[in-house]
């Protein structure tokens, strides 16, 4: 057997695992094209997806109510929040077109994917939050803060995204758990 055979092998068997744990979880499956997992919006849960940076600042702010939510990232550089589902984006975070909602059975990436540029993956399991799925009213208010903090700080000459502008992101969800700052 090639390097690459065996390769598709597990990925193929991390594939099949990570579906049956989804669906074992209560979190709807779609069929995508290919080797895809592809979670389901509309029913159990929604998606809202923001840049890399932005969802870096959700995660500050969550992190300083003492909230961990389940946070994937795509190699397109952005993040997605899975949120209770039936919620429109406020009229604020509707005006930024890098801030999306997916929802009435549009699918959604899920990880361990694998795309042409790279993998979607987890950021915080699912697993470490019991599958909970966060009120949407928590995360769009979340997603509203970091929005309006990255406009703050941001001169409107300079590209969006700066690197030296992240905020503090290196403390982990399981200190956030255990209340360690």
């Amino acid at each position: 057997m090639s390097w690459w055979d065996s390769y598709r092998a597990v990925y193929g068997a991390e594939l099949r695992a990570a579906a049956l744990e989804y669906s074992e979880h209560g979190w709807p499956l779609v069929p995508g094209p290919g080797a895809d997992i592809l979670l389901d919006t509309g029913t159990v849960l929604d998606v809202i997806e923001v840049p890399a940076e932005v969802g870096r600042r959700v995660c500050a702010t969550l992190r300083d109510r003492g909230m961990v939510v389940p946070v994937a990232a795509t190699p397109q550089d952005t993040w997605w929040f899975p949120m209770t589902p039936n919620h429109e984006l406020p009229a604020e975070l509707s005006l930024h077109t890098d801030v999306v909602l997916h929802t009435d059975g549009i699918g959604v990436l899920a990880p361990p994917t694998e795309r042409p540029d790279g993998w979607v993956q987890w950021r915080v399991r699912p697993a470490f939050t019991g599958y909970v799925v966060p009120d949407a009213d928590v995360i769009i208010e979340a997603v509203q803060v970091a929005v309006r903090r990255r406009a703050e700080q941001e001169p409107a000459d300079e590209p969006v995204g700066r690197r030296d502008q992240r905020p503090d992101t290196q403390r982990s969800a399981a200190a956030v758990t255990r209340g360690v700052s």
